[in-house]
């Protein structure tokens, strides 16, 4: 008896496996195009494994000890071999690891390798989540014929980016993942035991002022990513290489794409499904109520589902090609397309006395807070990779006096929400450098809020009146009969969003702290408001 292999099975609720008796092959070399040499494990089955189709997982967080236990065994025990790689520069395969930015040429030249080996059956599919799932966009377009699938999971074509808009750095996520990357080499043993001091060691860094420093602060050395995401935005040619939004609509092998409503790249991986649905390719979506580092056993159901179906030369069992789970209905349905039709754009506007109404406001003084970045509007919940993430009861945060809410009166019958979220804040600071943070929540009928969707904007100009349109997380949602939809708007939600200033210095040397005085305005002439995609239930 297996006990690992049974323990995995009943945390990640899978299918019972072809067999538990499974063995792997150390440290292949995989030869690049310059000479380096990137290491793999190759776990099969202890009989019958030559010939299995083969699941290739490309990872810069190793390949050994509980990520390829958790993420190679399952699937060679159900129908796979699985040939799962240390990504160039990592736990012991040559080169220098540069994120992002050489996995087309390294995964072109191991599917190359692949297709050669002895083992090798006659079909591959590409399998993996976040980091694991960018490389399979890296070759997507020149794959062999022998790639039958994608499976991208939480993940998206051009990783970090969203992260790095000019108009709002969302620094939590990229900081701590350039942390993670700079201590993963240490013992395993000892970085488990090191995780919960360094995750509050890497918080305290987050507030180091000037920001180029943080690096130090978190882990005691210089940082080659973290001074990039800190001084080039997403247009800078430094992230040249790890975009790869127009290989997506060359994609010509069937893809299965799954999300999380509360993930970090949740925008982008829309966004490549679109191209996909567009360019006419064979691909299905789907999308659950999941932050980036809790899902349920969707990736690996998909994974011999749908990927080993097609390695077999079989079809996949039918269904839509869009699958949501609707919140606040707890139910998944099936839809035709993203966004899905049937869903028209209806303006919920702020009104006098905190207010939300879809009539325009009346004639009103503007609402006013103070906005002090050395004491931000924190984060709470929401798109994070930290422990309280995704829906979570925001009524500490609302007693702020550094956030404005507006609330519908209890609906008398259900609202749903499902694609695009947006806002058109009318905003003045007494700064000229601010920002818009807005999030849309649900108001149970106890009086709890909890957060949908949200987004931020960073403004100049803004001590002059001005329009802010903020695109907030897409989102489905259905606001009970009884509960109110409320809009939060603020200047910050720290640190997954870098504080601004308020000087316009630069992020990574910034040092100057400026409090700013901020005015929502909702009358005639201003009518802020939030556009939510919706119908109504009855």
């Amino acid at each position: 008896m297996n006990l690992v292999s049974h323990l995995i099975q009943r945390q990640l609720k899978l299918s019972p496996p072809v067999t538990r008796d499974v063995v792997v092959q150390r440290d292949l070399r995989v030869p690049m195009p310059d000479g380096a040499e990137l290491l793999a494990d190759r776990w099969a089955p202890r009989t019958g494994g030559e010939g299995l189709p083969t699941a290739l997982i490309r990872s810069p967080y190793g390949r050994r000890g509980p990520i390829g236990t958790l993420m190679a065994r399952p699937l060679a025990e159900r129908g796979f071999q699985v040939l799962f790689q240390s990504v160039r520069g990592t736990f012991g395969s040559g080169g220098v690891f540069d994120p992002m930015r050489q996995e087309r040429s390294d995964g072109l030249a191991t599917l190359d390798w692949l297709v050669e080996q002895p083992w090798y059956g006659n079909a591959v599919v590409l399998f993996g989540m976040s980091y694991l799932g960018h490389v399979q966009w890296a070759v997507a377009d020149q794959l062999p014929p022998q790639v039958k699938a994608l499976i991208p999971v939480v993940t998206e074509s051009a990783l970090t980016l969203e992260f790095l808009r000019a108009d709002g750095l969302s620094l939590e996520t990229p900081f701590a993942w350039g942390v993670l990357v700079g201590t993963q080499d240490r013992p395993l043993p000892m970085a488990l035991l090191r995780q919960p001091i360094q995750a509050r060691k890497t918080a305290r860094a987050l507030r180091t002022l000037p920001l180029d420093g943080a690096d130090v602060a978190a882990f005691g050395a210089r940082s080659a990513y973290i001074q990039d995401i800190l001084t080039h935005d997403s247009g800078a040619s430094r992230w040249a290489g790890l975009d790869h939004r127009d290989r997506v609509s060359r994609v010509t092998v069937p893809v299965s794409s799954i999300a999380g409503w509360y993930d970090i790249f949740l925008p982008g991986q829309l966004r490549d499904f679109r191209a996909l649905q567009d360019a006419d390719r064979p691909a299905r979506l789907t999308v659950g109520p999941w932050t980036h580092t809790r899902m349920d056993n969707t990736a690996f159901d998909e994974a011999v589902g749908f990927g080993l179906a097609l390695a077999r030369g079989e079809q996949p069992p039918e269904r839509p090609p869009v699958r949501l789970y609707v919140m606040g209905e707890e139910a998944w349905r099936d839809f035709e397309s993203w966004p899905p039709a049937g869903y028209p754009a209806r303006r919920f506007h702020l009104q006098p006395g905190g207010g939300l109404a879809e009539v325009l406001p009346a004639d009103s003084e503007p609402d006013r807070y103070r906005y002090d970045p050395a004491d931000p509007t924190p984060a709470s919940g929401g798109v994070r990779m930290v422990k309280d993430c995704g829906r979570v009861d925001n009524t500490a945060l609302e007693s702020r006096p550094d956030v404005l809410t507006y609330t519908t009166s209890a609906l008398d019958q259900d609202v749903e929400v499902i694609g695009e979220v947006a806002a058109e804040i009318w905003f003045r600071s007494s700064l000229p450098h601010a920002d818009v943070f807005v999030r849309l929540c649900d108001v149970d009928p106890a009086g709890r809020s909890w957060n949908v969707c949200d987004g931020l904007l960073r403004l100049t100009a803004a001590d002059e009146e001005q329009c802010a349109s903020v695109q907030l997380w897409p989102t489905a949602h259905r606001f009970k009969r009884g509960h109110r939809i409320r809009v939060q708007v603020s200047s910050g939600a720290f640190p997954r969003y870098a504080r601004n200033p308020g000087t316009g210095e630069p992020h990574a040397t910034a040092t100057t702290l400026l409090a700013a005085d901020q005015a929502v305005h909702h009358d005639p002439a201003h009518p802020s408001a939030i556009v939510l995609p919706a119908r109504t239930h009855r």
